[in-house]
């Protein structure tokens, strides 16, 4: 005699659950409030959540190798974790355009940073802040991310 597994009706009742369904899903499945992120992201984690209660979630050697790769690639330095992967950063050669006060700006994506009027900087948000006297976020002062997230 087989058992039905309940789980992928579950997991396909996700796409058709509204989304006060899904966030009390979430408060039952993680017992916190969930984020307020897009449906799409709280659809994901909720089915990677319902697999892992009911088959396991990953064996301690493979997030033992997970964190070893990663601090392979980050040094172990906690800050460089939560930095802008590199796949978001425009590819090396890109020129950015801003026209501020009728100046256009010209930036120069470059292989370790960004440069301005002959200038080397490290972030967009320095060179933002050179131009305009104030601090802004570089990646939206350059139109490369809206105000509210990622654009």
């Amino acid at each position: 005699m087989t058992t039905h597994d309940p789980i992928p009706a579950r997991l396909a009742a996700l796409k058709t659950a509204t989304t006060p369904e899904l966030k009390a899903q979430w408060r039952d499945l993680f017992d916190r409030e969930p984020p307020p992120f897009n449906r799409r992201y709280l659809e994901s984690r909720l089915a990677y959540r319902i697999q892992e209660l009911a088959y396991g979630g990953l064996k301690p050697e493979t997030i033992r190798r997970l964190e070893r790769l990663g601090e392979e690639l980050d040094g172990g330095d906690r800050k460089k974790r939560g930095m802008r992967a590199d796949r978001d950063r425009p590819i090396t050669g890109t020129r950015l355009l801003r026209e501020w006060q009728g100046v256009e700006q010209v930036v120069t994506v470059t292989a370790d940073g960004f440069e301005w009027q002959g200038r080397p900087y490290k972030s967009l948000s320095a060179i933002a802040r050179a131009i305009t006297g104030t601090r802004w976020n570089g990646w939206v002062f350059f139109g490369l991310k809206n105000h509210r997230g990622r654009g």
